[in-house]
């Protein structure tokens, strides 16, 4: 599909779905991955995720497109546009959008960093691993309030 189909497409589901039309560029964005679409305040145009109608098709698709007109539309009446307001949640629940779009399933899961680095008590000996470098003078141990000293680990885990 082209962003010409997507304008006209746009266009119908807005006219049909809340009697008012839209008078702005619709268009897809490939790059979008972790979101359905996005809605542009200063200029009123939207962006559809290419990659969400390739994944799920046409019907998830429009319920973007439906949550995306919300925006736009109360935005241009002067109501509450935002996800937090009462006005969004329902035109959202009577236009039949989807709240939150589905994850991409190539979408790799975010893994968790690896604990890189470890503070040790000098005094109890205790040990806290740590995913980030952090500055041991700013902390002291939880169990003696003792000094603490920041080693790197390798990949392997040792120090």
């Amino acid at each position: 599909m082209e962003d010409k189909e997507l304008q006209a497409w746009v266009e119908k589901v807005s006219l049909e779905t809340f009697g008012l039309p839209f008078r702005h560029r619709a268009a897809f964005n490939r790059r979008l991955s972790s979101t359905g679409g996005r809605y542009f305040m200063k200029s009123h145009h939207i962006e559809i995720s290419a990659k969400q109608l390739e994944a799920y098709g046409a019907e998830e698709t429009e319920k973007i497109i439906k949550h995306e007109l919300c925006h736009y539309h109360l935005h241009l009446l002067g109501r509450g546009y935002r996800h937090r307001d009462a006005d969004f949640k329902q035109w959202l629940a009577q236009s039949g959008g989807s709240r939150y779009c589905r994850p991409l399933p190539d979408k790799k899961a975010r893994r968790p960093l690896p604990v890189r680095f470890k503070l040790v008590c000098g005094s109890c000996r205790m040990e806290y691993p740590r995913k980030r470098k952090v500055d041991p003078s700013r902390y002291v141990c939880g169990r003696c309030r003792g000094k603490l000293t920041l080693y790197a680990l390798d990949t392997a885990g040792r120090s």
